[in-house]
């Protein structure tokens, strides 16, 4: 859930902004395309080695999930203390979260800490009343130069809305020092602005994803943008273009835009627009890419908003399952795979195999 583009890296006291990206609810931290251009591989290895520990957080890697569902919570520990080895990693259990068992891990030994939950919650019909509070992994060491994860199973409650962020503090004991990702931003502030901010669990719209596992459709989620089924038709023998359409909602505070999208099913892809002006059908290139407004849905069909396939190169069979990166100007890069439909297939007669651009 990467904010490409727009977001600014401190390295070193000094801001960065476009060549490094930072999510400041999850704290995750990737290189813009900019960046790749601008440095080599070996300069950009020295230049995330020399960043200074605040910039490589304990996060979750899974960070959004909907209330009322199971959640595998994976703790990711990127480094040590200020370059000593980590020999053990605890995690408070928030509130609202339960039925929490951690998973063993090889040389670790795991311990839990159980309390009374502040409510009663229900399990497979029953009262829960108490349960994991704290888990602490220790009795091993994990040097400052290497990268693990440490894996919980849970439940999440109905007791958290939509949007909702859900804090999970995690403290790291090293062979000298600790590290205490523990800090909650108050309201209306961004976890940007913590040194140490506790990994985050957004809470996701549950109807949605309910709404699509009921109909079958494919769901795909980055932040606050969630995509759901993608799909084509399939084309003549011959045909070197076909249309790619797909619902976009944003769930966000700010607008989002769809830049662009790669296949290697084609040459190259578009975003279109077709409208009617003057009793004429006409059709253009979304050069500037497509914004999708706080709260909206957008649905791309045959004859609207729609993505072209460019330079196929082979044709589109019933059955297949293209695969597609789309790119969000903030959220960032989500893979996606769209599914052939028949020539025929619902939408109408838009396919664009016979179209000439």
């Amino acid at each position: 859930m990467v904010r490409a583009g727009t977001a600014v890296c401190c390295l070193n006291g000094k801001q960065r902004d476009g060549f490094f990206c930072i999510d400041e609810d999850h704290m995750t931290f990737s290189i813009t395309s900019r960046g790749q251009a601008a440095f080599s591989a070996a300069a950009l290895a020295a230049l995330l080695l020399s960043t200074t520990p605040s910039m490589a957080h304990v996060t979750l890697a899974t960070g959004e999930t909907a209330s009322g569902s199971y959640y595998k919570g994976v703790l990711r520990v990127p480094h040590g203390c200020d370059g000593k080895a980590t020999k053990s990693v605890s995690v408070q259990i928030p509130e609202g979260v339960i039925g929490v068992k951690p998973m063993p891990k090889p040389g670790w030994t795991v311990t839990m800490t159980k309390g009374a939950y502040a409510k009663a919650y229900e399990s497979h019909g029953k009262p829960v009343t108490e349960g994991v509070k704290e888990i602490v992994w220790s009795g091993s060491e994990l040097g400052d130069d290497f990268y693990d994860e440490f894996v919980f199973t849970s439940f999440v409650t109905d007791a958290f809305a939509a949007g909702q962020r859900v804090y999970f503090p995690t403290v790291q004991i090293c062979t000298e020092g600790e590290a205490r990702w523990t800090e909650v931003p108050a309201a209306g502030q961004s976890a940007r602005d913590l040194k140490s901010p506790a990994p985050a669990l957004r809470i996701a719209d549950g109807r949605m994803n309910a709404q699509a596992q009921a109909t079958g459709v494919e769901i795909y989620k980055l932040g606050d943008i969630t995509v759901m089924a993608p799909w084509s038709r399939a084309t003549p023998g011959g045909a070197k273009v076909a249309g790619g359409y797909l619902k976009v909602v944003n769930s966000g505070s700010a607008p989002e835009r769809l830049v662009s999208a790669t296949a290697s099913a084609a040459g190259r892809m578009e975003i279109h627009e077709m409208s009617m002006v003057s009793g004429v059908m006409r059709m253009r290139p979304l050069n500037d890419g497509l914004t999708i407004k706080p709260g909206e849905t957008i649905e791309l069909k045959p004859g609207g908003f729609h993505m072209m396939f460019m330079d196929l190169k082979q044709p589109f069979k019933q059955g297949d399952a293209i695969k597609a990166t789309l790119q969000f100007e903030k959220a960032g890069k989500l893979d996606v795979v769209f599914t052939v439909g028949a020539v025929a297939a619902s939408g109408g007669g838009d396919d664009h195999s016979g179209h000439k651009h």
